[in-house]
């Protein structure tokens, strides 16, 4: 690791997290004060996968943590070797004279990874090799059996009657 990165809240920077940082050589920084769009990338990276795959409970206690860390494992895994995304790669003017933005080929993230040939030959086995396990069918049966237990943890904490889990207030 090389940098910790943090929105303008004090809540996160402390005494000991300086000199932590200091200690291992890692930089922090934070946003600039009053530019709400510095960490747009990452906010819609948790509208985006965390809480579509996590929702918006509370979650609490080890075996909550360990369902969510699979949970996270299980999704990156998706993400990266089986959902292909498309990259912008420039503008064209179409016949109206409207600039239009292209996109090159959609591709995954391994298969990007392995078209820039950044890693040596034993990481890249054992990258393919992952992949090559992959099973989609398998990957979604447990991300959906992992949503359901915080689900319903979620719900015994839940006051009775509580409109959020769409049972009717009495």
């Amino acid at each position: 690791m090389r940098g910790l990165d943090f929105d303008n809240g004090g809540e996160f920077i402390n005494t000991q997290l300086i000199e932590w940082a200091q200690d291992k050589g890692i930089d922090l920084t934070r946003a600039r004060a009053y530019k709400y769009n510095d960490n747009a990338h990452v906010e819609q990276r948790n509208r985006d996968w965390v809480r579509r795959h996590a929702f918006r409970f509370r979650y609490e206690g080890p075996q909550e943590m360990a369902l969510l860390n699979e949970l996270w494992k299980l999704v990156n895994l998706r993400k990266n070797h089986l959902l292909p995304m498309v990259k912008a790669n420039g503008y064209a003017t179409a016949g109206s004279g409207r600039r239009k933005r292209t996109y090159d080929q959609p591709r995954t993230a391994y298969q990007r990874l392995l078209d820039q040939h950044a890693m040596d030959e034993s990481h890249a086995e054992a990258l393919e090799s992952v992949h090559r396990d992959l099973n989609p069918a398998a990957i979604t049966r447990r991300v959906n059996a992992i949503q359901n237990q915080p689900i319903n943890r979620a719900k015994m904490r839940a006051p009775s009657g509580d409109a959020l889990f769409g049972e009717q207030i009495s």
